[in-house]
């Protein structure tokens, strides 16, 4: 009997403040839907961190016209060296096949190269990506050696401004996330101002502070789950039109994502929704009820 007092009143409750309620919900469906993007692309960074780190190559760029005594003696060097995992040698003819590949778009530019100005190299693929700078140390001076570059700098910016744009959805759920707890305080004042006679009778006649503050509380969970459920549905709405869509040709350096991605934040954004609602409820009920 008492949980379908409390059903019952919960239901009323929200039906009662419809207007209020309804803000509540799309400021906690505003700042879930944030805080489960900002997960999703918490995830990505480190898959796409992990698959691009591990991938990562060295680039020891030749003299032109370096004697080939000199060139086999430092490719002896790189096959001993225990932080150097593999070496591949590109000669100026595979240098200027990779050339056309990368700007076949631009034939005119490719027109104007010919293979012999494109320098050897030597790829490397290092056991321990971070041991970079301990590369170019060692092999800067090397008479063969032209110039020496690493991917990792270029990946390090590009993860530079992933995060900044995490951060950035981090800080908007957060603010989101304050108007929707002041949201919830102020509706649940305001239902209680509206039963304060009812409330008032019920303290009288001995009913336990639970019993009081539970229908008030369920208004700001039910609200907070409603918000993470539309929330999870703006996120597939995200992979459906944006990930699956417009950036779909991006799938080669952006890692994929997965409906178990999508699915496994709703978890956090649910527990975040209905546990933060509710403490916000009971604190303030606490002040204004004074039960």
């Amino acid at each position: 009997m008492r949980v379908k007092y409390v059903l019952s009143e919960v239901l009323v409750g929200l039906w009662r403040n419809v207007t209020m309620t309804i803000a509540m919900i799309i400021t906690m469906a505003v700042s879930l839907t944030m805080l489960g993007a900002s997960g999703l692309m918490y995830r990505q960074v480190s898959d796409m961190k992990e698959l691009y780190y591990e991938n990562i190559e060295v680039s020891i760029f030749l003299k032109t016209d370096v004697p080939a005594e000199q060139r086999d003696a430092l490719r002896a060097k790189l096959d001993g060296d225990p932080l150097v995992e593999e070496v591949v040698y590109v000669n100026k003819d595979e240098a200027y096949q990779r050339f056309q590949q990368m700007f076949r778009d631009a034939p005119d530019l490719v027109g104007a190269v010919q293979a012999d100005v494109l320098p050897e190299s030597f790829r490397l693929k290092l056991t321990n990506p971070q041991e970079y700078r301990s590369i170019y140390e060692q092999y800067k001076d090397d008479a063969a050696v032209d110039e020496i570059v690493d991917q990792s700098a270029l990946l390090d910016k590009i993860f530079n401004i992933l995060t900044a744009i995490q951060n950035i959805a981090l800080a908007a759920a957060a603010v989101m996330a304050i108007a929707a707890l002041l949201l919830v305080a102020n509706t649940i004042q305001v239902a209680a101002y509206s039963k304060r006679r009812e409330v008032a009778v019920m303290k009288l006649v001995g009913a336990s502070n639970w019993f009081i503050q539970a229908p008030f509380v369920l208004e700001a969970v039910v609200a907070g789950l409603i918000g993470s459920l539309l929330g999870l549905l703006a996120l597939i709405g995200a992979k459906q039109f944006l990930f699956d869509g417009s950036l779909q040709s991006l799938q080669g350096l952006l890692s994929p994502v997965s409906w178990g991605d999508i699915l496994i934040m709703f978890p956090l954004m649910a527990g975040v929704g209905g546990l933060v609602s509710a403490i916000t409820a009971w604190v303030t009920l606490r002040f204004y009820l004074r039960v």
